[in-house]
């Protein structure tokens, strides 16, 4: 398959401009990418993205990593039904040093095969009245104010700070077409509004012919945004999301999202995930345990997700190493509530005692119903720890110290 045929095929093409596929079949094309610097971790919603890019550049094109430290001062407003939160230029530094070394994990980026660049290296040095007359007068208002972004932003409020986002996102794709002869951008599906006007302001200013396409917004079955947990945000740092919680979110998703997710978020063969996402009944735990370990493994590597994956069989039963799973240590006696709140099993101690009062709490199996109830040394195991658990699919071992 040629690379718009791999993009389709795993789900990852909504739309794109007219003569893509024959554009790229032309030869080696450098396209982009661009991430602002808004967090120190992208999440798994991003990982689509990172994907979609890696496939392209298996297929022989070149990707430039826009790293947005000039438009993170200013704010994407798409998606978002208030401001975004200014960022100091020291919190965009950090956040873009670590988003960079996450993304180097995931694209080759040595030796010409790919391009890191910083649109706050153009951005910041604009004077506004030559950028106005430069970019300005070949953008329509009207059509800006038409965006389905923008609309739902004009009935709650938007600042003329974040009316420019789209203006200098065009730039940027100008800018990389003079200066990298890229010519291809790619984005969120919520983008394509902003992408689109990067290349008509190609057209109109260099009489070029650029290209963009656009992934769909990965969803759950039941409709919600892809990468959201009880918790918040599923993160790819594993500070932010251990690995093995990581596995556990993948483990744990519908029955229906699995050959989906197997075709965007590994590097399985097609025919391999047509097989798996066949299986039926009981069988697609299986195909869920595949997803939890190769979504691992891409993120975290090998070893990580094999230890993951034994830590999730010795928590639920299905073998593995208690070792594995994830632990807290404590001073005992302890405080049953105080060590749920401590250990992130719980997200403050009106939660404990809510989990507590409901019979979602356990210890070593058994249920906890006493609010003032203690962890205690006589109930360690032969290995000296015991385990606690909140519902059916948190556990973890509790280790005295």
């Amino acid at each position: 398959m040629n690379a718009l045929e791999t993009l389709r095929a795993r789900g990852l093409l909504q739309d794109h401009t007219p003569e893509l596929d024959a554009w790229l079949n032309g030869g080696p094309r450098t396209f982009y990418v661009g991430f602002d610097c808004t967090a120190t971790s992208l999440h798994a919603g991003s990982l689509a993205l990172i994907m979609c890019m890696a496939h392209l550049q298996r297929a022989g094109h070149s990707p430039i990593v826009l790293m947005g430290s000039g438009t993170t001062m200013i704010g994407d407003p798409t998606g978002k039904d208030e401001m975004r939160k200014m960022l100091s230029p020291a919190d965009i530094a950090t956040n873009k040093a670590a988003l960079q070394a996450q993304l180097e994990r995931y694209l080759d980026l040595s030796d010409g095969k790919g391009l890191v660049v910083d649109n706050g290296d153009w951005l910041l040095a604009l004077n506004y009245v030559d950028f106005l007359r430069q970019v300005g007068r070949h953008v329509s208002v009207n059509q800006m104010l038409s965006r389905t972004s923008v609309k739902l932003r004009l009935e709650k409020g938007l600042s003329f700070l974040e009316f420019n986002y789209a203006l200098f996102q065009a730039y940027d794709f100008l800018h990389l077409s003079r200066e990298q002869d890229c010519l291809y951008q790619v984005g969120g599906a919520d983008q394509w509004g902003n992408i689109t006007a990067g290349v008509d302001l190609i057209r109109r200013v260099t009489g070029a012919e650029a290209h963009a396409s656009t992934i769909p917004l990965v969803t759950t079955a039941d409709g919600k945004k892809m990468g959201k947990s009880a918790a918040g945000a599923v993160w790819l740092d594993g500070a932010m999301t251990s690995p093995y919680d990581w596995y556990q979110y993948w483990i744990n998703v519908d029955d229906r999202d699995v050959g989906r997710y197997l075709r965007i978020f590994s590097w399985l063969p097609l025919d391999e995930i047509i097989r798996l996402e066949a299986l039926q009944g009981a069988d697609v735990r299986r195909a869920k345990q595949v997803l939890a370990w190769e979504a691992t493994r891409l993120c975290h590597g090998q070893e990580a997700a094999d230890r993951a994956q034994a830590g999730a069989r010795a928590a639920f039963g299905g073998g593995g190493s208690a070792a594995a799973m994830p632990q807290h240590t404590v001073v005992l006696p302890a405080e049953v509530i105080g060590v749920l709140v401590d250990s992130k099993l719980c997200t403050s101690r009106s939660d404990a005692r809510r989990q507590i009062e409901g019979g979602a709490v356990r210890v070593n199996g058994a249920k906890v119903s006493d609010l003032g109830a203690a962890l205690t040394a006589d109930m360690l195991d032969s290995e000296g720890a015991l385990v606690l658990q909140r519902g059916k699919k948190k556990k973890l071992r509790v280790v005295p110290t």
